[in-house]
């Protein structure tokens, strides 16, 4: 994140050990890992946390894959490094991902890793902006111009029959520090940010409230998804790397494993790892991974498609999506669901 985030290509190299050894003592035998890369929108490693949980806890190794994680800009990055095989897996949001399925790029989401939205609309606390209405006419900030929050907001605003430039305008102004200066320049009226970026703007001394209509708090945010011809050639990566995230979830559930979270996770990105915000946007990164009661029974990872359909529809009447795509339920399987979860 811009001002306390480490470079992403150093970041991005990152990886889990490469090798298995037997006990001491016995024969020595090495089992081969296979390697492949995990391109994610942001650098931050607690945005990831059950992934660099699992890599800490050594879940991936006992699945035989070496994972390295990828910190590229934007959802949209994400899926071209997909597309050019630059990455075998990747998590983007459900928005770019209509969008990309809508171009013929045969991506699928398998893994609802924010059962609960990611993203907010933030205002300064002492703003007269109340309801997202009130920001006709306004600049809104976000991170990137084609990030999932975009098409997030986009979505609200089409339901209040407001578009893009015509009532309302976008400002890619980054996250962390670059967007808490275009606020105090007041050169944007609220910001389209995720929970870390709300977590990292309060420790820099804006604070900000929340103004996302409740309906749009059920519209969970970024999930891991692969193509479906790298789903064909590399048949076990996906029940994999889901098993791996839910071991994950389910040891920084435990509120006596935070301190180790939170280690792991500073060894994924060490200047985050010490600023002030760690802890809570831990806590906060937690609450909108973990799913809602109605869906608790259904597993880490499940998509309700009711979800789908609803971020599918805003995103048509918002203009993200020319048209409906003939076939929603081919964007996204549940199909593993429970064998991640047994």
């Amino acid at each position: 994140m811009t001002g306390n985030k480490m470079n992403r290509r150093s970041f991005g190299q990152m990886t889990l050990g490469g090798v298995a050894l037997a006990a001491i003592g016995a024969p020595s035998i090495v089992r081969a890992q296979t390697a492949i890369t995990f391109a994610v929108p942001n650098p931050s490693a607690l945005t990831w946390l059950p992934y660099w949980v699992a890599v800490g806890e050594g879940y991936f190794a006992d699945e035989g894959f070496e994972p390295t994680l990828e910190a590229v800009d934007g959802s949209s990055a994400v899926l071209q490094a997909m597309a050019a095989g630059q990455a075998q897996i990747g998590a983007p949001g459900p928005g770019p991902t209509l969008g990309a399925r809508a171009r013929g790029v045969d991506v699928k989401f398998l893994y609802n890793l924010y059962a609960k939205s990611v993203f907010g609309l933030l205002v300064k606390d002492e703003s007269a902006y109340q309801v997202p209405a009130d920001l006709k006419g306004t600049v809104i900030g976000v991170g990137t111009a084609d990030g999932a929050e975009v098409s997030f907001t986009s979505a609200i605003m089409a339901d209040l029959g407001m578009t893009v430039d015509a009532d309302f305008t976008y400002l890619p102004v980054g996250d962390g520090g670059t967007a808490a200066v275009a606020f105090l320049r007041d050169e944007v009226s609220s910001y389209a940010g995720a929970v870390s970026d709300a977590a990292i703007l309060a420790s820099k001394g804006l604070n900000l409230r929340e103004i996302t209509p409740e309906a749009y708090l059920g519209f969970f945010g970024n999930g891991v998804a692969m193509l479906e011809s790298q789903i064909a050639s590399t048949p076990d990566l996906a029940p994999a790397f889901g098993r791996a995230l839910v071991r994950g979830m389910r040891f920084a559930k435990d509120p006596a494993n935070k301190d180790t979270c939170l280690a792991h996770c500073a060894t994924g990105n060490p200047q985050e790892g010490e600023q002030d915000y760690a802890a809570s946007l831990f806590d906060g990164v937690l609450g909108r991974m973990t799913p809602t009661d109605a869906f608790m029974g259904e597993g880490f990872g499940y998509q309700p498609p009711e979800h789908w359909q609803a971020i599918h529809d805003s995103a048509v009447a918002a203009g993200a999506l020319s048209e409906a795509l003939p076939d929603l339920a081919s964007v996204y399987t549940n199909e593993f669901v429970a064998g991640w979860n047994a």
